[in-house]
């Protein structure tokens, strides 16, 4: 592999010292642990292990990847601040995005006094590709986020790679929706890009948003980054559990999963018959983005009956974003579609 060019790290980052658990590196039988300060008492009074150990080699085999390319964070949104942080100097830098896409990059990037720079879809939500090779030649930006199935549109980058490989500086491919798509992960593209990030969450496909728990795939250089600026204990011990436990016991996740796009079929189909529909667009995620007649109206009209739906416009006008709900939720969703006047 490749290695990360020097300048696209922050200097700082590059001279900080990581925050070491001494006992984290050891391996010893029947420990006295008194080093932490902690409570002799209770089911979870010791500190969470914060190098993630037993969790990043089942990612790992669960991957085919080594645990070194691996990072833990309490959600994806802690490794989106994170690599802006690492990468991206305050009141200096800027970072790229889609537009429009999760909007949580831009929300880090202002808290790091970090400027955003839009690359506007086009009307089928796709990146032009000249669009795009002129936009980088006359902006200047350090971090690309791309967001692949993109929310909140639904629809997947076509020909991602084209985009890493003409970006210079680093690239984050956000693949929070990758388990409902046929498109490949971007895993399969790291050895081949240093400046490639993949984040990946057990919050959508996996059912476990409580848990809080996303996952950095990038090079060894990269992680040692992000595992310097981490906090020490930044994912807690029952999460890391119900992980580990979720990944032992997948059948569970790939029933789950199957009945989910079961439903989106459905749904689908049942959509398209409702009057106050323009357009359904395609989807490779777990939602669709709908265009109405009147969306205000169809808004309030499911905030009405208890269904909570999230609103697009203005970015994208007259649209909804709806994700798929059980058959129970997604039955009385379309009972109130039906009946609304076109």
């Amino acid at each position: 592999m490749k290695t990360l060019t020097v300048n696209l790290i922050r200097k700082n980052i590059l001279e900080l010292q990581p925050y070491v658990s001494y006992r984290d590196l050891q391996n010893p039988e029947n420990p006295v642990l008194l080093d932490a300060n902690e409570s002799p008492f209770g089911m979870y009074n010791r500190y969470p292990d914060s190098t993630q150990k037993k969790l990043k080699i089942k990612l790992a085999e669960y991957k085919n990847i080594s645990p070194d390319y691996i990072a833990v964070g309490n959600g994806s949104d802690e490794l989106i601040d994170l690599i802006i942080r690492i990468f991206c100097e305050p009141k200096k830098d800027s970072i790229l995005v889609m537009n429009p896409s999760f909007a949580m990059y831009g929300f880090y990037a202002a808290i790091n006094e970090n400027k955003v720079m839009k690359l506007d879809l086009n009307d089928d939500f796709e990146i032009d590709k000249e669009y795009f090779l002129n936009e980088i030649k006359n902006i200047s930006s350090k971090v690309f986020f791309i967001c692949s199935p993109n929310n909140p549109t639904g629809n997947s980058v076509d020909d991602l790679e084209f985009f890493i490989r003409n970006y210079e500086g680093i690239v984050v491919v956000d693949e929070a929706y990758i388990d409902f798509s046929k498109k490949d992960s971007a895993l399969s593209l790291l050895e081949k890009y240093p400046n490639l990030i993949v984040l990946q969450t057990f919050s959508k496909a996996w059912g476990m948003a409580g848990a809080r728990l996303g996952i950095a795939y990038a090079s060894e250089e990269i992680i040692r980054l992000i595992n310097t600026v981490k906090a020490p204990y930044n994912v807690n011990s029952i999460s890391q559990e119900l992980i580990i436990n979720a990944i032992y016991n997948q059948e569970i996740f790939n029933e789950n999963l199957k009945r989910i796009l079961a439903e989106r079929e459905w749904l689908e189909k049942e959509l398209q018959s409702a009057p106050c529909i323009v357009k359904i667009f395609p989807t490779d995620a777990n939602f669709f983005l709908i265009r109405f007649k009147d969306a205000e109206t169809v808004y309030k009209a499911l905030l009405n009956e208890n269904i909570f739906t999230s609103k697009r416009a203005p970015q994208i006008p007259e649209s909804i974003r709806i994700n798929i709900g059980s058959r129970e939720e997604n039955q009385k969703l379309i009972n109130v579609l039906k009946n609304l006047n076109s």
